[in-house]
């Protein structure tokens, strides 16, 4: 396994209290920081810390092995610092995770964007619905479309997805359509499984509604949804910018307008604030500046330097 890696493992482990909660940090299985643990106890030799039902303390030779771990990611983090360190002129290759409907209406273009804008840049993107573990597979950004974003991790807010609600002109022919949140309960509804929830939330008026709904069809991903809505089988949730098309030319009708759907938070998720390559802040400083409303974009591209330098990231 990986020391660099492991020694990250129990470097989180002493920071944050607990094996959970350096997973959580960590965007990492609990399984996976037990075996790095396990790695790093070998490595070194000896027992690093006193574990209970409800803390972690180091030993002697775990406060030891502490001190030489974050000298062995103090170095190992200054290389790409190095060799990447203008923001004049970042280079070198960024590997971002993304969900699919996400890549190809908005993340796409803004990365176009971004390596327009500095050429000796490159993006390897790793498309998937699935939360990926960015140690374990290397990768420099996460950006998630979440409400459910665990506080431990590292991100920053980039923007809201707004989502909609839609059914094909066949489906309503069928079925009529739905007069209010709560006839929804009635209806055939496609049911993202990878949040684990058959509620939906509304905005009505000034109050949040929730919605527990149920229909023959689930699915891990919002594109198969989207299909199975044009293709009559129900009504779906989902976000604007991959419904926006299909409304457009009719194959989806709007549902319930004066009752939105709750939006969700746009985040950017990475590993470290420790030190961070020009590569990897000039494109978190893009993607907060792409993902704005536009209104927020203009007034910060008139008032903010030629590279402002980040702020304290928010979840």
């Amino acid at each position: 396994m990986d020391r660099i890696v492991a020694a990250q493992v129990f470097v989180a482990i002493h920071e944050r209290g607990s094996m959970a909660a350096a997973a959580d940090a960590l965007g990492m299985s609990r399984p996976m920081v037990s075996r790095y643990l396990a790695e790093m106890e070998t490595w070194a030799g000896a027992r690093l810390l006193h574990r209970t039902t409800r803390s972690v303390g180091l030993t002697a030779a775990g406060a030891e092995t502490l001190t030489r771990c974050e000298q062995l990611l103090a170095a190992a983090q200054a290389v790409p610092a190095v060799a990447d360190a203008d923001l004049d002129e970042p280079h070198g290759l960024l590997r971002v995770a993304c969900s699919q409907s996400l890549g190809q209406c908005l993340l796409v273009p803004a990365l176009a964007d971004y390596m327009a804008r500095f050429p000796r840049t490159s993006v390897e993107l790793h498309v998937s619905n699935e939360s990926v573990d960015l140690v374990r597979e290397r990768i420099d950004l996460a950006i998630r479309i979440t409400n459910r974003l665990p506080p431990q991790l590292i991100a920053r807010r980039l923007g809201a997805c707004e989502s909609v609600l839609v059914a094909s002109p066949g489906y309503l022919r069928r079925h009529g359509r739905p007069q209010s949140v709560e006839s929804l309960a009635s209806h055939n509804c496609l049911i993202y499984t990878h949040f684990g929830s058959d509620q939906w939330h509304f905005t009505q008026g000034e109050r949040s509604v929730c919605v527990h709904v149920a229909g023959k069809l689930r699915a891990n991903d919002p594109g198969v949804l989207l299909q199975a809505a044009l293709e009559g089988a129900g009504i779906a949730l989902q976000p604007l910018h991959a419904a926006s098309p299909w409304l457009a030319m009719g194959r989806l009708v709007p549902l319930l307008p004066n009752c939105p759907p709750h939006a969700l938070g746009i985040h950017a998720v990475y590993a470290s604030r420790r030190t961070m390559s020009a590569s990897l802040r000039t494109l978190l400083d893009h993607l907060t500046r792409w993902f704005a409303p536009p209104d927020v974009r203009q007034a910060r591209q008139s008032a903010a330097p030629l590279h402002p330098e980040l702020t304290a990231d928010s979840v």
